[in-house]
């Protein structure tokens, strides 16, 4: 079956978005478009972005809490925001700390990926979702990934950009984060890890 190019993902066909053209959609194509799902665009195909569990949306809110209050200038953090790493990746991390200089506080889509110091997914147990691949080679410096141990503790993975490879590696003091995160980067910040657990 031959799929048409189209210019713009068309308001009067409710699935069109599943057939993107050659080479996939880009962002002005598609950055209009309403589903009834939360998505993403990566390597030019509408992707769903899977249902968090309540845990995921709880320690998300907590960390964002945390994050905002360690944070200094010129860093912003915000969750739900997509990154436009190219025209056809704009994909919508959990939490992501970024540099606001220069940036249209009423005008941006999407923070460009050059202006983001850190990467946050929040991910289930056994989750193969893995963003690192996409974000090192825009050069964002630091990823975290935060995810339940066997004993339904967090535990969270810190991974630094190796500058010379494009790719991270598991920060060298303390890869995996127990009980409490600390780290000096992107800037001074200790997370007690339990506490962003229950209610």
């Amino acid at each position: 079956m031959t799929v048409p190019r189209l210019a713009h993902v068309r308001a009067d066909d409710e699935n069109a978005w599943m057939f993107p053209p050659a080479g996939g959609w880009r962002f002005d194509q598609v950055k209009g478009l309403e589903l009834d799902f939360d998505w993403e665009l990566v390597d030019g195909v509408i992707a769903p972005r899977a249902q968090a569990g309540l845990w995921q949306n709880h320690v998300r809110g907590r960390l964002r809490g945390v994050l905002e209050a360690a944070r200094a200038e010129p860093y912003q953090v915000v969750g739900g925001q997509c990154v436009m790493v190219d025209e056809r990746n704009a994909p919508e991390p959990d939490l992501i700390v970024f540099d606001h200089r220069g940036l249209d506080f009423f005008g941006t889509e999407c923070v460009p990926v050059e202006q983001v110091v850190l990467v946050v997914e929040v991910v289930p147990p056994g989750s193969r979702q893995d963003q690192r691949p996409l974000f090192a080679p825009s050069e964002v410096p630091y990823y975290w990934r935060v995810e339940l141990d066997r004993e339904q503790k967090l535990a969270v993975h810190e991974y630094w950009l190796n500058a010379d490879t494009l790719s991270y590696f598991p920060a060298p003091s303390h890869p995996v984060h127990h009980d409490k995160l600390v780290t000096e980067l992107p800037f001074p910040v200790e997370v007690d890890l339990d506490a962003l657990v229950g209610f």
